[in-house]
């Protein structure tokens, strides 16, 4: 008689954080309040958290996050260039606003799940073996990487500008419109995540 199958692992829900009207954020799963600083430890340790605003049971979680990235920064733990803030900027209100979350979600989730091996060649690097090879290769990997992606968003490649599609007139053409554009760019980042996928699915 066959065995029944494993009842498959119950997904945990995420801790319930509650944000009060004084600005105290407290931990309903260990029922103590807590600062920004230990909610920003657990982000490192993995757990998974929700915040709500006590009052009205609004998620903002994003908000509270955000508010993390600012302290952090502040302290002089910078890991955002300028430049990339600036690009961030000028994305509100634009016509690609509704994919960027997606492409840096996609960005970091491979970035992520190369930071094991990153981590063991710089541990390398600075026990004197300068494994300076494998950062190249990585950094070829992630170029090609990169650069795959970035076709999706141009109308032409490098050494195609001003070359028109075959069979297309570019002088009469004319532009999509934003719902039809927007769609075209989702179809495009479900294939950039297939390509993330094959190049760094692998590497954990």
């Amino acid at each position: 008689m066959a065995e029944p199958a494993a009842a498959p692992p119950k997904e945990v829900p995420p801790i319930t954080i509650k944000k009060y009207a004084n600005r105290r954020l407290y931990n309903t799963a260990t029922s103590t309040y807590v600062t920004l600083d230990h909610l920003a430890q657990m982000v490192k340790d993995g757990a998974d958290f929700a915040v709500y605003d006590a009052k009205t049971g609004e998620d903002i979680t994003r908000q509270v996050l955000t508010h993390i990235i600012v302290e952090e920064e502040a302290k002089g733990q910078n890991l955002l260039p300028l430049s990339f803030l600036r690009h961030l900027i000028s994305f509100y209100g634009d016509s690609l606003q509704a994919i960027v979350p997606r492409y840096l979600d996609y960005s970091m989730q491979a970035f992520a799940r190369n930071q094991e091996q990153m981590r063991t060649y710089m541990r390398d690097a600075f026990s004197g073996l300068m494994p300076f090879g494998r950062f190249e290769e990585m950094g070829k990997q992630n170029m090609a990487l990169f650069e795959n992606a970035m076709k999706m968003f141009t109308p032409f490649f490098p050494g195609e500008q001003g070359r028109a599609p075959a069979g297309k007139d570019t002088a009469g053409e004319k532009t999509k419109g934003g719902e039809a554009e927007i769609e075209d760019l989702r179809a495009k980042l479900d294939r950039m995540q297939r390509q993330l996928d094959q190049l760094t699915g692998d590497k954990k």
